[in-house]
């Protein structure tokens, strides 16, 4: 690996729901992830990838998959060192589109750090507590911190109360939008160092 190569970064879309809220965060955070020198950063919606619920016989970690859109699915990810997801919460977790999305891969997230960007009246901090936890099992690195979209800040923005644009909140979120990717950028450059040592 070159000295000088920047991590590619899927910022990753976890909503497919018509009306969902989830592009108004995403475009934040891509600014802020595309605004700097150290990553290159790529949009990933979930809607683009028509993928069954999964039904393999097993992970692709012990067999090849057989769903066309799985196959391309897991091909995009690989493509990626690390990943900014965008969250939000559905009781108490994330939606079932981006668990079946983690689902359908394996190798692909191995051993890549990822960080998140939720939102919700708690700021999806269960759904990101859930999406380490099922990112622990896919051997990947989560960041400590995460951008929560939360309480009144959430409901300035959303479009059904304060129907305000996202930058009215910006001050909250720069803080903690801007940890977050220090430490994505570190974790995705060791990561990328020790993937080429053992490939």
């Amino acid at each position: 690996m070159s000295d000088t190569a920047k991590p590619r970064i899927a910022l990753i879309i976890g909503s497919t729901r018509a009306s969902r809220f989830a592009d108004v965060p995403a475009q934040w955070m891509l600014r802020q992830a595309r605004a700097r020198d150290d990553m290159d950063v790529e949009l990933v919606d979930l809607r683009d990838f028509h993928l069954p619920f999964f039904d393999e016989f097993a992970s692709n970690a012990y067999v090849p998959s057989t769903s066309p859109e799985a196959v391309r699915w897991q091909e995009t990810i690989a493509r990626f060192d690390g990943f900014i997801f965008v969250v939000a919460e559905y009781n108490h977790s994330m939606t079932g589109a981006l668990k079946n999305a983690l689902d359908q891969a394996y190798s692909e997230w191995n051993h890549k750090p990822f960080t998140a960007i939720g939102y919700g009246g708690v700021g999806a901090a269960r759904a990101i507590e859930h999406l380490r936890l099922v990112g622990i099992e896919l051997q990947m690195v989560s960041t400590h911190a995460a951008v929560h979209i939360g309480g009144s800040d959430f409901f300035t923005i959303f479009p059904a109360v304060g129907n305000q644009p996202i930058e009215t909140i910006e001050p909250s979120l720069l803080p903690s939008a801007t940890v977050a990717l220090d430490e994505l950028a570190w974790w995705a450059r060791a990561t990328m160092v020790a993937r080429a040592v053992t490939a």
